[in-house]
């Protein structure tokens, strides 16, 4: 039986001239590529509203128009509660002593009320693109 050569050539321990000629470059390109790529915004980068006495505060909350927004919704009462905006088609619980982050498409200017579904007559809210 005579044996297959093998796939691929045993490695030399050095690479190609096209790749060896690359080499230097190599570090400054993967830098430049590190620096071009966005960075997405951290929860602490959020816009925060709290949830306390079933009352959201505050109760007017100014976002840059035209941008993605993170809020961050930290509920320090002892009940579990729900942020709720129909206008932003967004729904979301937060337990007690517990904090969520809703993700805001890019709004147009306006306004965008929200409200609490399990205290609506007192956990009410204002969104307000600029």
């Amino acid at each position: 039986m005579v044996p297959f050569p093998p796939r691929f050539p045993a490695p030399s321990g050095r690479l190609p001239a096209p790749l060896r000629a690359a080499a230097p470059a190599l570090p400054a390109l993967l830098l430049a590529f590190a620096l071009a790529a966005p960075v997405p915004a951290r929860a602490d980068d959020a816009i925060e509203v709290r949830i306390q006495d079933n009352r959201f505060v505050p109760e007017r909350v100014e976002v840059p128009a035209g941008q993605k927004t993170r809020l961050r919704v930290i509920n320090e009462g002892t009940e579990a509660e729900e942020f709720e905006s129909t206008d932003l088609n967004r729904e979301k619980i937060v337990r007690a002593g517990a904090s969520i982050i809703i993700f805001l498409p890019p709004l147009k200017p306006g306004e965008y009320p929200f409200f609490g579904e399990f205290h609506p007559e007192t956990a009410r809210g204002v969104i307000v693109a600029r």
